[in-house]
C-alpha cells in the first residue's frame, strides 16, 4: 500500500451519509451529469469533460479530461446510469457488454448492427455479435430534449434538423 498522503477521513456529519462525505467534488460533478442524460441516450467521456469545463468559474484550472471522466465512472459510476456515459467511437464497455447492452434495449437506445453496417433500435445484436451505439442519434449534447407535449423525444428525434414542412414531418395542423 503506498501512503502518499493522510490516510485518515474526516467523520461525516449527522446529515451527510458516509460514502457521500468521501466523493471528491469532481466525482461529485460527473456523477451529477450522468444523472442529466436522458434515457435513450449517451455522452462521450469527453463530452462530460468539456460540459464541466464550461461549467468552471473563469480564471479557474481545468476540471479533467475524459479520462479522469472515465475514472470517476470506474470508481463510482455504479449508483448512476453508467452506461449512458460512453467512449467516442460507441463501442461497449468491455466486461460489461452485455448488461449495458440490456439497458440500452430497455431504453431504446439507437444502436448499430456492425455485423451488417445497419442501425437498429437496439433488437438486432445475433449471438456472439455485440452491436455498438450509433453516436449520431444517441448522442445527448445537454439541451433538454422534449416534444410538442413537454415529453422526451423518441431517440434519434432530437437530432433530427430538418424544419417542418418539407415532407419530412407532419406539420401541425391548426
Amino acid at each position: 500500500m503506498s501512503g502518499t498522503g493522510n490516510t485518515a477521513r474526516p467523520p461525516a456529519d449527522d446529515t451527510t451519509p458516509p460514502a457521500a462525505a468521501e466523493l471528491p467534488a469532481f466525482a461529485e460533478q460527473v456523477l451529477g451529469v450522468a444523472e442529466l442524460i436522458p434515457s435513450g441516450r449517451v455522452m462521450t467521456y469527453g463530452d462530460i469533460a468539456e460540459w464541466l469545463a464550461g461549467e468552471a468559474p473563469p480564471g479557474t484550472a481545468g476540471t479533467g479530461g475524459p479520462r479522469q471522466v472515465g475514472r470517476v465512472m470506474a470508481l463510482y459510476g455504479g449508483a448512476v446510469p453508467w452506461w449512458r456515459v460512453v467512449r467516442a467511437d460507441g463501442a461497449l464497455l468491455p466486461g460489461s457488454e452485455l448488461r449495458a447492452l440490456a439497458h440500452y434495449r430497455d431504453e431504446d437506445t439507437p444502436l448499430r448492427d456492425t455485423a451488417r453496417g445497419g442501425a437498429s433500435k437496439g433488437r438486432g445484436a445475433t449471438a456472439g455479435h455485440i452491436p455498438r451505439l450509433d453516436m449520431r442519434r444517441a448522442r445527448w449534447d445537454g439541451r433538454p430534449v422534449q416534444d410538442s407535449e413537454g415529453d422526451g423525444v423518441p431517440p434519434g428525434d432530437a437530432w433530427d434538423d430538418t424544419p417542418p414542412g418539407d415532407g419530412h414531418r407532419p406539420e401541425a395542423q391548426p
